[in-house]
């Protein structure tokens, strides 16, 4: 990739993996969907994945450090409409200065790869970033790839203070699970086949998609041994009861995947086996455990109609309110339209379809 301008500050590179992450790392917005890894993950199943980023200098031989970057996926849109660029949990810039010339870097990587449209999911933004979606080009979409709601829970204090902020009826399970002479451990790579096959009971039983067993291996493979993810597994006289695959960065971890089997659930192994990654990530040095997604909802709506409803993410909303979190909401979607013409078309059969 070439400068911005010939009197640019900034240098527009494809940075290597290994740089990336090292940026990454040094990030405090630092997501584990902005990492290399995932990208790779993602590029296995349908995404190409492309990084830009920003060095400081007009130089392209410089080898400076990165100051601001992106890490994008690509997919196909039907009928060879180009494709759809997706920015999720990012971009990063070291200073407030850096947007203008980071956006005019993406735009010309989205338009490199034919993308009819970008959308952007910042996530979570807290002190320090004051948003100018509208200014930036951005309209607000009501299609978004990730849950925009979640459940955050504050695991820095002692394990005493964290079961007291729960609801009495899940704390008195999670204390149930460690009495049932139920085993929690870390899983290794042969221990993949028990949670697939966990997942795939969990999605027959709340009627959701699961991915193929190849997908939960690639993302072990890529994301365990470098120490950012863990599998955690319950087993009870030779049976696995359920499981748990979560992902850390910086000082947060999120609980992506989990499943449960259907036998033996008075043990409460699904509370157990939470209650074990979070310790874990206590370990791993986090301060926040992010239960990844309930339905897009206010909290009263929320307590009004759990009880009531099973489908999408109500099915798992019950369970994850009781360990003691506040709910927060992400800045959602956000869509960078290149095609009116196109993105017009992907509106309508989102709209059809839902």
């Amino acid at each position: 990739m070439s400068d911005l301008s010939p009197d640019s500050v900034y240098t527009v590179c494809t940075p290597s993996p290994s740089e990336w992450d090292h940026f990454v790392d040094q990030h405090p917005r630092a997501h584990i969907l902005q990492t290399s890894a995932w990208g790779a993950l993602k590029s296995a199943y349908e995404w190409d994945c492309v990084r830009v980023a920003l060095r400081e200098g007009g130089d392209p031989a410089d080898d400076a450090p990165i100051v601001a970057g992106a890490q994008l996926l690509f997919k196909r849109l039907p009928l060879r409409l180009g494709t759809m660029a997706y920015l999720p949990m990012g971009a990063y810039v070291s200073d407030g200065s850096q947007w203008e010339a980071l956006w005019s870097a993406i735009d010309a990587c989205a338009r490199d790869h034919n993308a009819a449209f970008l959308k952007w999911e910042p996530g979570i933004l807290e002190g320090g970033f004051p948003p100018a979606f509208e200014e930036w080009g951005f309209r607000e979409s009501a299609q978004t790839i990730q849950p925009p709601r979640t459940i955050l829970l504050d695991i820095s204090q002692s394990d005493d203070e964290i079961l007291a902020h729960m609801n009495q009826g899940t704390r008195r399970k999670i204390r149930q699970s460690l009495k049932n002479d139920v085993r929690y451990y870390e899983g290794t790579r042969a221990d993949l086949a028990k949670f697939t096959a966990l997942m795939h009971t969990t999605g027959t039983r709340n009627a959701f998609g699961v991915h193929e067993p190849a997908y939960y291996e690639q993302a072990y493979d890529l994301f365990v041994p470098r120490g950012d993810a863990a599998l955690i597994l319950a087993e009870h006289d030779g049976d696995t009861l359920a499981g748990v695959l979560v992902f850390a960065k910086h000082y947060t971890t999120w609980y992506l995947y989990g499943a449960s089997s259907d036998h033996k659930r008075n043990l409460m192994a699904s509370y157990g086996v939470q209650w074990s990654a979070i310790q874990w990530a206590k370990r791993r040095g986090c301060d926040t455990y992010d239960f990844w997604g309930i339905p897009d909802e206010d909290a009263d709506t929320l307590e009004a109609e759990f009880e009531q409803r099973s489908d999408g993410l109500w099915g798992v909303y019950g369970f994850k309110r009781g360990w003691g979190g506040h709910i927060v909401r992400s800045e959602g979607a956000w869509d960078r339209v290149y095609n009116p013409l196109i993105y017009g078309g992907y509106q309508l059969a989102v709209t059809l379809r839902d």
